[in-house]
This record gives C-alpha cells, structure tokens and sequence, in this order.
C-alpha cells in the first residue's frame, strides 16, 4: 500500500519528511514530492501550498502519477463550535466547501453537477484514523509533556464535519455565518474538502485529520502562527507515525 500525505504548510510535513528513508524526490507543477519509508509504510509526501487549487492540483497528481492508495491530508484549522480548544485533534465526517454558491441554479454549498453539498469519509478510514488518534495521545506520554507546557491538557479526539474554503476565517461575522448555514460544521480550513472532492471524482479514498491550532476569531492572527511554529510538525507527524503502525501491523 501507498499512501499520500499532503500538508498545506511546509512546518506540517517536516518532521514526516526529516525521518523518511529511502527518499526519492520528484518536482512536478512547482511542487516537490517525497516518496520514500516512513516506519515500515510506503508513502508519498508533499507540501501543497494554501487554498482549495493548489490542494486539488497536489491531490490530482499524487493520484495519477503516484498511484497512491489514499491519501490523508494532515494539518491545522480553527474551531467554530464551543468545546473545541486548541490541541484537539478532529476527523472529517463530512467535508463542505462554504465558499460554494451557485445559486440560484442550485442550492448553496452544493458541488455543481452532484447534487450533493458535502463528500463523505468512509466509515472504515474514519475508524482507522480514530485508532491512530487514540494510540498516540496515549502513547506519546513525551509529547504529551511538551504540550502541557503549552497548556494544552488532555487533548480530545472528535470525529465531526469539517468545512473548507479560500477565506482565512478570523472574525465573528463570518465564523457566525458557518454556524448559522452550515450547523453541523465543527472546524474550518481551506484545502480538506477540496482534497475530498479529488478523491470522490477518482474513487478513491481519502482521510482529513485536522488539529485545532486557534478558534477563528479575531485572536487568531496570534494564535495560529504561534501553534504552526511550535506544535504542528509534531502533531502530524506522531499522528501519522501512528497510523503507520497501524497500517504495517495489520
């Protein structure tokens, strides 16, 4: 099996790529793809840049010129719903575009000629990244240490609908206007459900795991960049480390 690991910033796949063996590095379409071992697992690596293109353009190519078996995509948003704080980690249920408005010849946040407004993770993939998240926020008792000292306490996993779009969501309004349209929405970025999309059209399966690095609002422009220097490389990459093991145990 080959797996695809796509993160938006480079800080969100460092770590995965430092600790890679056998590495072979292919540039295509201003991207650079690291494809080597990461604890026992077959994977494909890349940094796809911000924003829904440049996430489907990486997705596209990981699957016709890599022939990955999935992919995961790996790294932080902001939380929308009370109880979400930062350090916790959330696995896309369903995926949303809340930028997608073609009305009036469809209903809002509907992916033209679908009929459908959100793409579903399988349920097998969502269990298999729950194991993941579980195995290593009670294993990894070090870098549980490191983020008390950022006073992140027991991190919780959630399984929820995550929504995507080519806004930096940081201010009432619009974090309002997710929770009024979109209730279930529990997390946003702005590449996930792109990557879903991909995947859909493909047939192929994909998992967003997502941690919380700030609560989009007007302290996130503090938030967010002090969380993506200090915590996120080691998020992703004991998330997936974790997931590795999973993977070749099985």
């Amino acid at each position: 099996m080959k797996i695809g690991v796509i993160g938006a910033m480079h800080e969100e796949v460092e770590l995965i790529i430092n600790q890679m063996q056998q590495k072979n590095i292919t540039e295509i379409g201003n991207r650079i793809f690291y494809e080597g071992n990461f604890f026992g697992l077959e994977i494909v690596v890349v940094f796809s840049r911000w924003g829904k293109v440049a996430a489907a353009t990486t997705a596209t190519t990981l699957l016709l010129k890599f022939h990955v078996d999935k992919i995961i995509f790996i790294g932080i948003a902001g939380a929308v719903v009370p109880g979400l704080n930062i350090g916790d980690i959330v696995i896309g249920e369903r995926l949303f575009q809340h930028d997608m408005d073609a009305r009036p010849f469809i209903r809002r946040y509907e992916i033209p000629l679908t009929g459908i407004t959100s793409i579903a993770t399988n349920k097998a993939e969502i269990k298999l990244a729950a194991d993941a998240v579980h195995n290593f926020l009670k294993n990894e008792k070090e870098f549980r240490k490191e983020l008390a000292e950022h006073n992140i306490v027991n991190p919780k996993l959630l399984i929820g609908d995550i929504a995507s779009g080519d806004l930096f969501i940081a201010g009432a309004e619009r974090k309002a206007t997710i929770n009024r349209n979109l209730p279930s929405v529990v997390c946003v970025e702005m590449e996930g459900a792109a990557v879903a999309q991909v995947c859909f059209d493909f047939g192929e399966p994909m998992i967003i795991i997502r941690t919380i690095c700030d609560t989009a609002d007007e302290t996130s422009a503090e938030k967010f960049p002090y969380f993506k220097e200090h915590l996120a490389a080691k998020y992703s990459f004991f998330i997936l480390k974790s997931l590795a093991t999973l993977l070749t145990n099985n």
